[in-house]
């Protein structure tokens, strides 16, 4: 019986992709994901089984254990072991019959454009979801969040500038690791009165208590 594979896809781009996933994509007879991330390795998928992640996921899983005997990878965008789809799956199976490998997250990418380091940093999710990112932002100095379009960078400006945090920075990382890849910086102040939609992004905050 094969080890199912969870397999991380790092941030978008296929060259941020590491060798070994690609080698276990092409070792496998079925792949398991969401439309976007099996489209992005869709060149190395020919004669391969393709399910795609929606709303029936526990037809997923009774698809996992009726077919143990084939090579089968699901694939995830970013790392497996941040808000990835593993969490799902260690629910419904034992460690010992996943075998993981890790990708380079949106969130390390994005700390890497803006030349900083992020082992002292808060990292969270905003999609589908509230938490107190003021309180964070003062405990730890440092943000790295995932925006939904509910919680845009603006609103998150906002929300600054009414706990009088308007000159914290924060840089919004749009499209990362793709050709039309743009990385913001602006303060709170500035960014909450700007009329822009920002697509797919990563926005990272920065707050020093004496200012």
């Amino acid at each position: 019986m094969n080890k199912i594979n969870v397999l991380g896809l790092g941030p978008g781009n296929k060259k941020y992709i590491l060798p070994i996933v690609m080698e276990k994509i092409r070792g496998s007879d079925v792949i398991i994901g969401g439309k976007r991330n099996v489209e992005s390795v869709q060149e190395d998928m020919e004669s391969k089984e393709i399910l795609y992640i929606k709303s029936d996921l526990i037809g997923l899983v009774e698809y996992i254990k009726r077919n143990r005997q084939k090579k089968i990878s699901v694939i995830v965008s970013g790392d497996t072991g941040f808000y990835s789809f593993l969490t799902f799956l260690k629910s419904h199976f034992l460690d010992s019959e996943l075998e993981v490998i890790p990708g380079i997250s949106s969130i390390q990418y994005m700390f890497s454009k803006i030349s900083d380091y992020w082992y002292d940093a808060y990292v969270g999710s905003m999609h589908g979801k509230e938490f107190d990112f003021i309180k964070k932002l003062k405990e730890y100095g440092k943000l790295g969040l995932l925006t939904d379009n509910k919680s845009t960078p603006q609103e998150i400006a906002r929300e600054l500038i009414k706990n009088k945090m308007d000159k914290a920075l924060i840089y919004v990382g749009e499209n990362l690791s793709y050709e039309n890849e743009k990385i913001y910086e602006y303060n709170a102040k500035d960014l909450a009165n700007i009329e822009y939609k920002f697509e797919m992004n990563v926005t990272v905050l920065k707050w020093k208590t004496e200012n």
